[in-house]
């Protein structure tokens, strides 16, 4: 069995090159990363009793990265001290996400993989799953993987959309039609789960949920904002059991 959806994966390679150009199509995930990392950084701190205001404060973490793409989360998770593995099942995204990596004399473990084909034998601190699961065939088979890959106590972040009538008016109508910030078609509204599905399945699976945040864009200052909004954009911390 396998999680990787091929229509997926070629969208995806077809883009591959713009990964880093902060005004092309992945201009949207470059405004998306300050919240996000200041929120898996908190939750990190807060989970095992690291200081954040430490420079390396991920130093001998072991990260995973699932759909890493170019590696806009793995890089700074690197930076942080973080011993990071990037995966992603579009082998041009990891070529790019090497290359960059690279040019900025970061050594992270990058793999054209997607996470059931990789070993459990190797455990992780920390899995990230961000704007992912919406883009995998079997969910179920892609969570029962995450699980078997993380370390016990460690924790998983998945952020995704959830599947509402004004994520479909902001997440595909807005960000694809309108706005024009994501390609025609980068999303399918019926591949949204709600946050109470998602943790269902992941309870199903033994892991505790620990924190459920809504992601926001305030258009007035042009910035994401951590909110209690679960309507479209959310993310959930999740620890194993």
């Amino acid at each position: 069995m396998t999680t990787i959806n091929k229509d997926e994966i070629q969208k995806f390679s077809n883009l591959a090159n713009e990964w880093w150009d902060v005004k092309g199509k992945f201009k949207p995930l470059h405004m998306f990363n300050p919240i996000r990392i200041e929120y898996i950084l908190d939750e990190i701190s807060k989970h095992f009793s690291i200081d954040k205001d430490k420079r390396l404060m991920l130093k001998n973490l072991e990260i995973l990265d699932i759909g890493c793409g170019g590696g806009l989360m793995s890089e700074p998770m690197a930076r942080l001290g973080g011993r990071v593995t990037g995966i992603d099942a579009a082998e041009k995204n990891i070529k790019v996400a090497y290359l960059h990596s690279k040019k900025n004399n970061l050594k992270i473990n990058y793999q054209n993989k997607s996470p059931e084909q990789l070993k459990e034998k190797e455990k992780y601190d920390v899995i990230l799953n961000l704007e992912i699961v919406e883009h995998v065939d079997n969910l179920d088979l892609y969570l029962s993987s995450c699980y078997n890959l993380l370390k016990k106590n460690g924790l998983m972040f998945t952020a995704t959309i959830n599947r509402t009538f004004i994520s479909y008016i902001k997440a595909i109508i807005g960000a694809e039609y309108v706005l024009r910030w994501l390609p025609i078609g980068t999303h399918d509204w019926n591949k949204f789960i709600k946050p109470e599905e998602l943790q269902e399945k992941l309870v199903g699976i033994n892991f505790s949920s620990k924190d459920i945040s809504g992601l926001e864009f305030n258009p007035l200052v042009n910035k994401w904002k951590k909110s209690q909004n679960l309507s479209v954009n959310y993310i959930i911390c999740s620890s194993k059991n």
